[in-house]
């Protein structure tokens, strides 16, 4: 076995490691109070409920965010950079648009991303790696 097959398959075990902690991590977290599950296998908790009005797809958000690993690994944080971020709905990864329509504006929620909802079997950074399981703390700041 050459070097390139070792290292193919020392991705693939990676890969089928992430999948199981996430799908162990995704179970057990489904239990705690407070915690909602979709058909889509989104997980969500409500920190803070606001009044505003609720995105479409199509809309253009303001968020505040902080990204991290089921094992508690920061990614990213637009929290920590002090900068919030804006972006199309409808152009992000499928489990910040599918809970982010959820959340009227002055909202804060905790999404738990399972793999097929964030970046699949795609290695996106040394953080992120192929089947993934991503949580997020979003504050919606406004509708543009």
């Amino acid at each position: 076995m050459g070097i390139a097959d070792k290292l193919f398959k020392m991705k693939q075990e990676k890969a089928a490691a992430n999948l199981k902690a996430g799908l162990d991590f995704l179970a057990n977290n489904k239990q705690k109070p407070g915690i909602v599950e979709l058909s889509s296998g989104l997980q969500y908790e409500v920190l803070v409920e606001g009044n505003g009005e609720k995105p479409t797809a199509f809309n253009q958000v303001t968020c505040h965010y902080h990204g991290t690993l089921i094992d508690g690994t920061v990614f990213d944080s637009s929290v920590k950079r002090n900068k919030p971020a804006t972006f199309p709905l409808n152009m992000v990864i499928k489990g910040w648009t599918e809970g982010l329509q959820l959340m009227p504006a002055g909202s804060k929620y905790r999404f738990f991303i399972p793999p097929q909802l964030a970046y699949g079997e795609r290695q996106v950074s040394a953080e992120i790696g192929s089947n993934s399981t991503l949580i997020f703390e979003v504050e919606l700041l406004g509708i543009n």
